[in-house]
């Protein structure tokens, strides 16, 4: 591709993620040169349902991308093309003839079509797993898909005039960046609705069926590098750009720490976390509570991954603060972990919306478990930090029995990366290398660069010789690990839990 008349030529990543929406701008070098930030509202009702407003994240969307072009006096002709990552699950119901939104979307945390699974016969959900590669759950967009259809009176009216358009927030900001003419999503995204057959690469009639979704709600999938629309970018480019990249956002940090081969495995640290191993061409059909997904499918190869979700781990650090208020930024919590009695053996199980991988426990209840009369603030911020290096040490403990493979290596990013206790203690109980991206924003990088590299804006060489990494390694000695590791376990296997854990999939995680 021919550089703008200037010399320029840019790349914008458009990253819609939990708590925001940002806007990354890259150069033809492959580097990032800025980015533009909006929070959005997070609805929480008196029923603990999560929601969040999708008109309010496409004003927001148009807000940060018009940042960017302001600030950096972006001329006609030199933004090259669009990628887009986004938070995954998050569902969205909106009307086909206009584009706006019908009800709230459904957040991905949220558990309210937890009856709508327990519906589901055994036989189907032997199905289900077998097909889509996921355990029935509330967590993904099938179920959330039913209960909006069931609850939302707009929703089933347009449902049957065969007006409404049912999908997650790639599919959403597609339509509404191309006003009303894309009506797609990729195979990332797509492998994540408990829709999509993992063999046949199709919406699957039998499981829409189960759900009673029509299929004609869902959108069209395309290849994770596709050209999906052109774009105006909401009026704010006089020329159309294309979108040429999408990717959920956890494919796109896997994609952006360059794990492109089998056997690599990265962990985003965010609102939740998400792990994964690729495992290539290769189908692993997991026995110990992961899932199987698509990582893409870029230029006609479908690459699979072996993935482990958990709910609550950066978001642990923000109950810190919001509902506790031990804490007034996240910042605080290295020092005061470091300062915490080392002895203290309090832990917190962050089950506030039950527990994702490897145990699949709608109904687990968040407590903190082994407080002493001497347990303070610093303990509890301490034990904060250390359920997500124990949470995520589960996970890796399940790929590694799936896959046969010794993890020698995590790559990981997102924010509470940046807390070098928290990466230490990651190190020490995983017993591997923990090495953190230097680039914080790895999801909208990996969409940048995707898009970046299918564009010929630049080449994958010179993009992902960019990458660099801080690395941690195990210090622990092997009986303090064990004890506290095992602390944990007992924590998870306490009569309350245990009642409740693995009934479903057993106690290897098989249906």
């Amino acid at each position: 591709m021919e550089k703008d008349r200037n010399g320029k030529s840019y790349i914008i990543s458009i990253d819609q993620s939990t708590q925001g929406t940002k806007a990354l701008l890259f150069d033809e070098t492959a580097a990032l040169l800025d980015r533009a930030d909006m929070a959005h509202q997070q609805k929480i009702s008196k029923e603990g349902y999560i929601s969040h407003n999708p008109e309010e994240i496409w004003e927001n969307t148009r807000s940060v991308l018009r940042t960017l072009f302001t600030r950096n006096q972006i001329k006609e002709g030199e933004l090259k093309g669009i990628g887009i990552s986004n938070q995954r699950e998050t569902t969205v119901a909106w009307d086909r003839r206009t584009g706006r939104s019908v009800c709230d979307a459904v957040v991905w945390q949220c558990a309210r079509a937890e009856k709508i699974c327990e519906e589901i016969k055994k036989e189907d959900k032997e199905y289900i797993w077998e097909s889509t590669g996921i355990p029935l759950s509330p967590y993904f967009p099938a179920a959330k898909m039913a209960w909006i259809l069931r609850h939302e009176k707009e929703a089933a009216k347009l449902a049957e005039s065969g007006d409404l358009c049912l999908g997650t927030i790639d599919s959403y900001l597609l339509f509404r960046l191309s006003n009303g003419t894309a009506w797609k999503t990729d195979y990332s995204n797509a492998s994540r609705t408990q829709l999509f057959h993992l063999d046949t690469l199709l919406w699957d009639k039998r499981i829409c069926e189960i759900f009673q979704i029509p299929m004609e709600c869902l959108p069209k999938v395309c290849d994770s590098n596709s050209l999906f629309c052109m774009t105006d970018l909401g009026g704010l480019c006089k020329n159309m750009v294309p979108v040429y990249a999408v990717l959920g956002d956890s494919h796109g940090a896997l994609y952006g720490q360059g794990c492109h081969a089998g056997g690599q495995v990265k962990a985003t640290y965010g609102t939740g976390s998400s792990l994964m191993m690729n495992t290539g061409e290769k189908r692993i059909r997991s026995k110990h509570g992961l899932v199987t997904s698509l990582a893409w499918k870029i230029s006609g190869e479908a690459c699979y991954v072996l993935e482990g979700n958990i709910n609550y781990t950066g978001a642990v650090i923000t109950w810190l603060k919001d509902e506790l208020q031990l804490i007034t930024s996240a910042k605080e919590t290295e020092q005061l972990a470091r300062e915490a009695n080392p002895e203290d053996e309090t832990y917190l199980l962050p089950a506030f919306s039950g527990l994702g991988a490897p145990y699949w426990n709608s109904e687990a209840k968040a407590m903190l478990y082994g407080m002493r009369r001497g347990t303070g603030k610093k303990e509890i911020v301490k034990a904060g930090l250390e359920c997500i290096a124990y949470q995520i040490t589960d996970v890796l403990e399940a790929m590694e029995q799936d896959s046969e493979i010794a993890i020698s290596r995590l790559c990981v990013d997102g924010g509470p990366t940046r807390n070098g206790y928290l990466m230490q203690f990651q190190s020490d109980m995983a017993q591997t290398v923990v090495a953190v991206a230097a680039a914080e924003e790895m999801s909208g990088l990996g969409a940048a660069y995707l898009a970046g590299i299918t564009m010929g804006v630049f080449t994958k060489e010179a993009a992902f010789a960019r990458l660099t990494y801080q690395e941690y390694r195990a210090k622990m000695e092997k009986e303090k690990r064990k004890k506290l590791y095992g602390g944990w376990k007992e924590v998870l296997n306490l009569p309350q839990m245990v009642s409740h854990i693995g009934q479903e999939y057993g106690k290897d995680g098989i249906l």
